[in-house]
């Protein structure tokens, strides 16, 4: 068996990134370990007159998957069937907890997650062919809960809005959680689909303090560009709600009535929050984040953390895990519903259809005697 050494990351080539370290995935029988072999960024060309040494470069490569829906059976989440364009996230959050899930591709989730992207370019046409299977039926896909489907590569790919267009032309309906202004390059077909009441958007909006936004999502869309996309999907016709997560204890949860209150004014009808997470990497990820980051603030933020937790750093425990457990998650969930109420939200939450599903015809395709008539 191998030592267990992991890679701390020269942390000038990770300037903008969330992770501050590359540690091997979990899943390798060998460790990659940083030494200084005599080499230098010199070597590549690079000379001190330059500045910095050349920042980490976001790599993409093409996803062959043979399937787009995936199926979830936790008795905690509310979606059954789920989408991901792209599998790791260029936003860089430090928290998310899709992290981990790099290590299945023998990579790292700390800044290969951010910075080695896959992308699924026949992620419309696999829809397509499993939305028109004899045996489908409809249920709400979600978009957004593993990776954001509107971060910065998506700009160039379309492959969120190819999405759209088969969920458009199926009548299928769709929510989408994501944290990037880039949804409302897609209000033209979401607003459609909204009006049959096919399509609903949340929007992340984790603090309103830039500095710390910059620090914890560092390539995702500012506070205050999320809450532009709230103010034109909400007067698009769009249900728009807010997702205040992850709530972190010490850090950023003294802004949650602030941030409800914002996405209100901005037209949110809905909100919701999760508390942090720490599976897996993610836990060291983070604490070597908030110690470099928020040194003052780390041992008390990860002490309110176990104390949330049973005295872990995380428990993943089906119906506690997105809220905690112990005094200051009651009190955290406490002042949510005050806050809920007291700003006139999630007073009416109405189900997307799912009656209005159909096939459309295929190229081709001979119309009946009935839609010919």
């Amino acid at each position: 068996m191998t030592t267990v050494l992991d890679i701390t990351a020269d942390r000038r080539l990770l300037r903008g990134r969330g992770a501050l370290s590359n540690a091997t995935g979990r899943y390798e029988s060998q460790k990659r370990v940083l030494i200084d072999d005599g080499w230098s960024p010199e070597d590549d060309g690079w000379r001190p007159e330059d500045g910095a040494p050349p920042p980490l470069r976001t790599q993409v490569a093409l996803d062959a998957t043979r399937s787009i829906i995936a199926r979830n059976t936790s008795p905690d989440i509310s979606f059954d069937q789920s989408i991901n364009p792209y599998r790791g996230c260029e936003h860089g959050c430090i928290y998310c907890f899709a992290r981990p899930t790099h290590a299945y591709l023998g990579l790292s989730p700390g800044a290969d997650f951010e910075s080695r992207l896959f992308a699924k370019p026949n992620a419309a046409a696999l829809l397509a062919k499993e939305l028109s299977a004899p045996g489908y039926v409809p249920k709400t896909i979600a978009i957004g809960t593993n990776t954001d489907p509107y971060q910065p590569i998506e700009k160039k790919m379309r492959i969120m809005r190819e999405v759209l267009e088969v969920l458009r032309d199926f009548r299928h309906p769709v929510g989408i959680v994501t944290k990037s202004p880039l949804v409302m390059r897609d209000i033209d077909i979401l607003s459609e689909m909204a009006r049959d009441g096919l399509a609903k958007v949340a929007l992340s909006v984790t603090t309103l303090d830039r500095r710390l936004a910059r620090a914890m999502e560092p390539r995702a869309g500012t506070p205050p560009r999320r809450l532009q996309a709230i103010k034109a999907l909400s007067e698009a016709g769009i249900p728009t709600a807010v997702m205040f997560a992850p709530a972190i204890p010490a850090l950023n949860d003294g802004e949650m009535e602030a941030v409800l209150s914002a996405a209100r004014d901005h037209g949110a009808t809905a909100a919701g929050y999760v508390l942090l997470r720490l599976p897996l990497e993610i836990k060291d990820l983070f604490r070597e984040w908030l110690e470099t980051h928020e040194p003052g603030k780390a041992r008390h933020v990860m002490s309110l953390i176990r104390a949330m937790r049973g005295g872990k750093d995380y428990d993943a425990q089906w119906n506690t895990r997105m809220k905690g457990t112990g005094p200051y998650a009651e009190m955290m969930a406490r002042r949510f519903h005050m806050a809920v109420k007291r700003l006139g939200l999630n007073t009416e939450r109405r189900p997307l259809s799912l009656d209005k599903f159909r096939r459309p015809p295929k190229a081709g395709d001979q119309l009946s005697l009935f839609d010919a008539a």
